[in-house]
């Protein structure tokens, strides 16, 4: 048996709001399913279990805040474990095998989410498709929606006197308990839906920028009151590399083209794996980390900051990284995250992007030891065979923690960076 508990999702994170379970007692689940929607000052995120088991009891009910660690589920082993068991003493007639437990329905993701967007468990649903999987049809039968996503489906009268009052959908049973609706008050249609619902208690709009805001305040200032910073810096002439970056895009289709943010994350993982002393956590004494998870800052549409990591990414090459980048700007955006991808990196990269500063200096996310800040490119004025002509460069600032390293260390990061920025073709 194990606790399923809130999690951590960033050094800024004390407390978090259970938005929503998307599991319930009995369901089996596994390693890496997302079971539970949380709410933190930043964003809504989709929260997976780390063990496989069965949901044994759900111990929070949705809308409560509670403390990091704080239990929410608890989480059964099989239990179909056999135990050790004493022979019969006198032979008996053996028992015949009990039937094999029931299987859960299979459902797909778009199916998962459309009963998540109607409040419905998979007991709420008659599954119809082969082996009694549940079918988009099956949802919306019991959601009381026209499979053409219309108006709700007229319920057919029964041949006996059927009652006045309007059918039900269980999402609308479930808000209207949640909201305190009297669903008596809900008229005019023969089937309330949670549209209904929510249309009869319109929720207030939650100010998320200022609370994202204040979050990412109180962890910046407590990374630089506690983190001893130190700051390394270097431009780059990359005119032949965004140039080499052209050819390597030339036929490509749009979705599948590498942008120069790759280039700078690439050369940020090829510089950590180099100099695995940046590559790691404080944890009152530096532990380097096996792997370079890459954290890259995002800016969300609330004007917030969030900084997902990609898990491995040295085994990424530049489209890989590319893809994975693409992804988690996203769902980023979208406040689509997963708890797992805001467990902090082993090293971030901020970049503000094209028109932002010259310089970036960045404060360290704890508990990493190491951010790369990176410039916006530009044409600036460059010498080249003694002569100054205008050429495209970047300045990348390395921001590092002393208690860690120290410049010597940084300098050799930023070496390692710009030779794998300035030579393309080993990205």
């Amino acid at each position: 048996m194990g606790l399923f508990k809130m999690p951590s999702l960033g050094a800024d994170m004390d407390e978090g709001t259970l938005l929503e379970w998307l599991v319930k007692p009995g369901d089996a689940v596994h390693k890496g399913d997302v079971v539970a929607v949380i709410d933190t000052a930043k964003s809504a995120i989709d929260v997976e279990v780390f063990e496989d088991g069965f949901v044994g009891e759900l111990l929070i009910e949705p809308g409560t805040l509670v403390p990091v660690g704080t239990p929410l589920a608890r989480i059964d082993g099989d239990a179909t474990a056999a135990e050790p068991q004493e022979p019969p003493l006198p032979p008996e007639p053996e028992p015949e095998p009990s039937p094999p437990p029931q299987s859960a329905p299979r459902l797909t993701p778009p199916v998962r989410h459309l009963m998540h967007q109607f409040g419905l468990d998979t007991g709420d649903v008659v599954g119809t498709g082969p082996q009694g999987s549940i079918t988009r049809k099956d949802v919306l039968a019991a959601a009381g929606e026209s499979s053409a996503g219309g108006p709700p489906v007229a319920v057919e009268p029964p041949a006996s006197p059927a009652p006045s009052r309007a059918r039900v959908t269980p999402r609308a049973r479930r808000l209207a308990a949640k909201r305190g609706v009297d669903l008596g008050t809900l008229t005019g249609a023969q089937v309330v839906t949670g549209q209904d619902v929510e249309s009869a208690t319109p929720q207030p709009k939650v100010d998320r920028t200022a609370a994202m805001r204040a979050a990412t305040a109180a962890l910046m200032s407590r990374a630089a009151r506690e983190i001893p910073h130190y700051y390394v810096v270097s431009t780059y002439d990359i005119t032949e590399t965004l140039e080499w970056l052209r050819d390597f895009n030339a036929g490509r289709k749009p979705r599948e083209r590498v942008l120069p943010a790759a280039l700078f994350l690439r050369a940020a993982v090829i510089a950590a794996v180099e100099v695995p002393a940046l590559n790691g956590h404080w944890e009152q004494e530096f532990v380097a980390a096996e792997g370079v998870d890459l954290g890259v800052a995002v800016a969300t549409r609330a004007g917030g900051l969030v900084t997902p990591r990609v898990v491995g990414a040295q085994a990424l090459d530049l489209a890989g990284l590319m893809t994975h980048l693409t992804d988690l700007v996203k769902r980023a955006k979208a406040g689509r995250l997963k708890a797992s991808e805001l467990l902090p990196g082993s090293i971030t990269v901020s970049s503000l992007a094209d028109g932002g500063p010259d310089v970036l200096y960045g404060v360290i996310y704890p508990p990493q030891v190491a951010l790369v800040g990176v410039g916006a490119v530009a044409p600036r004025p460059w010498v080249v065979d003694g002569e100054v002509v205008v050429r495209s460069t970047v300045t990348v600032t390395l921001a590092a923690d002393h208690r860690a390293t120290d410049g010597r260390t940084g300098a050799r990061f930023l070496t390692a960076f710009g030779h794998a920025l300035t030579h393309p073709e080993e990205l």
